[in-house]
């Protein structure tokens, strides 16, 4: 019995590089030997900043998690699956957001810098603003306890443990006992960096 569960998941918003193998992928490897590990599709996730291209989410699913199994990643050892076929993250995520401030939302780091990087997209939708509810639903519906992400999702880790200690009396849900916590959290700038020879070396890539 694993005393810590490990929550991860990946957008499928296109192929794969080895700047995904070093950065994320590795750890999941190494992980899935020492805790009890859920890694997922992320494809509602994905729609937040590719709504306008569900097609590139759809043909990314299964290329997505081909890559992961052959870069090692065992579902002997780790349960994978894919976001939108369970429909309690939706669920949930409905239900947080009726009780959600958009102050909080709008605080969080990430979303004034992420529009600034992607200014060519129109993020003005509460799909983007409401990223990090939808993550926090994913954390807390499996209890999880340990999630591996990079630097600039730390504050949405911060925001999960928030909604975790606020009272839900008035959905009448019962708060979970474990807090998560952010582990592995790497720099995303530093991989950028480190990676950036790797990022035009795709994975499924023919040698």
């Amino acid at each position: 019995m694993f005393a810590d569960r490990v929550l991860s998941g990946m957008r499928p918003t296109g192929s794969l590089h080895l700047g995904h193998y070093h950065g994320v992928l590795k750890n999941w490897v190494e992980m899935q030997q020492e805790f009890e590990c859920l890694f997922f599709v992320a494809d509602w996730h994905a729609l937040t900043t590719h709504y306008d291209t569900p097609q590139v989410i759809e043909q990314s699913v299964w290329d997505m998690v081909i890559d992961w199994l052959a870069a090692g990643v065992d579902p002997a050892r780790a349960t994978l699956f894919i976001q939108s076929r369970v429909p309690e993250h939706a669920e949930l995520h409905l239900l947080l957001s009726m009780i959600t401030p958009l102050g909080w939302l709008e605080r969080v780091p990430t979303y004034k810098d992420q529009q600034e990087k992607l200014s060519e997209k129109d993020l003005s939708t509460y799909g983007f603003l409401g990223y990090p509810l939808l993550q926090s639903a994913d954390i807390l519906i499996y209890r999880a306890t340990q999630v591996p992400v990079g630097e600039d999702q730390v504050p949405h880790i911060e925001f999960t443990r928030e909604k975790q200690r606020q009272p839900l009396k008035s959905l009448a849900a019962r708060k979970p006992s474990s807090i998560p916590r952010c582990v592995h959290a790497f720099s995303s700038r530093a991989m950028t960096r480190h990676c950036s020879r790797l990022n035009h070396c795709w994975m499924s890539s023919k040698v």
